[in-house]
């Protein structure tokens, strides 16, 4: 090893020690980890919404298939069967107290509900949807279905089957083209053709 030249020849000598190498920053390796942590974070949330997407729109594509009248279809632990439909009626009940007049027109479906599963499970008419030829949902109307059901709500024992009539007021000439029925308010649903 060389030591530098002194350009003081008179000056004493001192030793010479070596700089010690310069630290490395970690601070840029820190921060570029927690930026690729970041990034797959939000690559793996992008795959699920993703899939999640892609699970919705094959549901949508099931659901909008509809089966023909007379057809059982099963949503949930319920079987459903439209038995009749008839036409359409401006008013509802015998009871002038209860007695319901539509808005448009009352549409009138017939149909069985079977509980298919183990346990007993209610069934709600204000779950089930009309579909129009338009693609326009029309929700159940229970204040009219009062007239034409002895209860609304029915709790329906494993294997047993009722008998329910829906009414759905829609405008006045409207094509209805399905029923959706559903087990509860959350699930998917299954379509049945009117025509």
């Amino acid at each position: 090893m060389s030591y530098p030249q002194h350009t003081n020849p008179g000056a004493p000598q001192q030793p010479y020690y070596p700089q010690p190498p310069k630290k490395r920053k970690v601070w840029p390796w820190v921060l570029g980890g927690f930026f690729l942590a970041i990034l797959a974070l939000f690559g793996g949330c992008a795959a699920l919404i993703g899939g999640a997407a892609k699970e919705v729109a094959e549901n949508e594509q099931a659901r909008s298939v509809a089966a023909p009248v007379g057809t059982e279809v099963r949503d949930g632990k319920f079987a459903f069967t439209v038995t009749r439909v008839d036409p359409p009626v401006h008013t509802v009940g015998d009871n002038p107290y209860l007695r319901k007049t539509a808005q448009g027109e009352f549409v009138l479906v017939h149909i069985d509900v079977t509980n298919t599963g183990d346990v007993a499970q209610q069934y709600f008419g204000s779950n089930q949807k009309l579909i129009d030829d338009q693609g326009r949902e029309f929700a159940n109307d229970t204040a009219a279905e009062i007239n034409v059901n002895d209860e609304l709500v029915a709790e329906i024992n494993p294997g047993n089957k009722i008998s329910m009539v829906l009414v759905f007021d829609v405008p006045t000439g409207t094509n209805a083209a399905a029923v959706e029925f559903h087990d509860s308010a959350f699930s998917n649903g299954a379509r049945v053709a009117l025509k």
